[in-house]
């Protein structure tokens, strides 16, 4: 398993991967994915055999991201590694994917001397993220309702 930074070229398979974390990923065009990739200040996959398996994206504090989950950070920290979203190809699920990718993802964080911070859905339930999460030393801080949706926010502060 190879990760690298994921470039523009990798949009397409990126896109099909978040398609198959629906809902717990959320909907977004092909034209929104390239816009995250370049808001991203991580952006990694998972590659085998040059072929993407997974990927994070990851943003800091204050881009012109429109997502309301993320203004909530925005309102209530001036420092944080927002992960947007993470996913794997549902072909490769149950091989650590999204545990080797949330490493780096820690390791950048400590190098940014910030917390990470996510947010797992819970009208629709994913408790398969939320146990994700709570394996990688995420705490909930609050909860967001908005219309038909409800995430639980959560934080990984530095250890």
């Amino acid at each position: 398993m190879e990760i690298r930074r994921l470039e523009q070229q990798d949009v397409g398979a990126a896109w099909e991967i978040n398609e198959q974390g629906l809902p717990g990923t959320g909907r977004v065009t092909h034209e929104e994915m390239s816009d995250l990739l370049t808001l991203s200040e991580l952006a990694i996959g998972a590659f085998e055999d040059n072929q993407l398996r997974g990927f994070v994206l990851c943003l800091l504090p204050q881009t012109r991201y429109g997502s309301l989950n993320y203004a909530w950070f925005n309102q209530r920290y001036e420092e944080f590694l927002y992960v947007d979203r993470i996913a794997v190809a549902e072909s490769h699920r149950g091989r650590s994917i999204g545990t080797i990718l949330y490493q780096r993802v820690i390791e950048y964080a400590e190098q940014l001397a910030c917390p990470v911070t996510a947010e797992v859905s819970l009208k629709p339930p994913n408790p398969g993220s939320i146990r994700f999460h709570h394996r990688h030393d995420f705490t909930e801080i609050g909860t967001f309702e908005q219309s038909e949706k409800a995430v639980t926010m959560m934080i990984r502060s530095q250890q």
